[in-house]
């Protein structure tokens, strides 16, 4: 199995509902997000996924979100949490991708490229992850 992940990063506000705690409250956060791919077959160029493709991908993403208020868009239903944020992005790239001809999506005996897992870290020492 093979691996590849690439990282980008947003800058963005919002507060948590339904939480008893300072959270609760308006705040920021400087968010990297890393994005996993998986695979067992190489191409003939030797490589499970061309970065570059990858990279634009996930920092045009990331770009919607920066210098934002999270709580404003309406996929994370006024509560954005950072699993909530790692579900969205991890859509986003499958969805954008499939645009461009790639296919990401998992599936049972799959062995081309697919994403793995998404991670979105609100600090150095806090991260959520999504996966399938």
């Amino acid at each position: 199995m093979y691996e590849v992940r690439v990282e980008a990063d947003f800058s963005a506000a919002h507060f948590l509902r339904d939480y008893n705690g300072r959270c609760e409250r308006l705040h920021g956060h400087n968010y990297k997000v890393f994005a996993h791919v998986r695979g067992t077959e190489l191409s003939e160029g030797g490589m499970l996924l061309d970065f570059s493709k990858l990279k634009y991908i996930v920092k045009k993403i990331c770009d919607r979100m920066d210098h934002t208020n999270l709580n404003d868009m309406q996929i994370f239903e006024q509560n954005p949490s950072a699993e909530r944020i790692a579900h969205y992005i991890y859509d986003a790239i499958v969805a954008e991708m499939k645009e461009t001809g790639v296919d990401l999506t998992s599936g049972e005996g799959k062995k081309s490229a697919f994403l793995y897992a998404v991670d979105v870290f609100e600090t150095d020492r806090n991260r959520a992850r999504y996966f399938q």
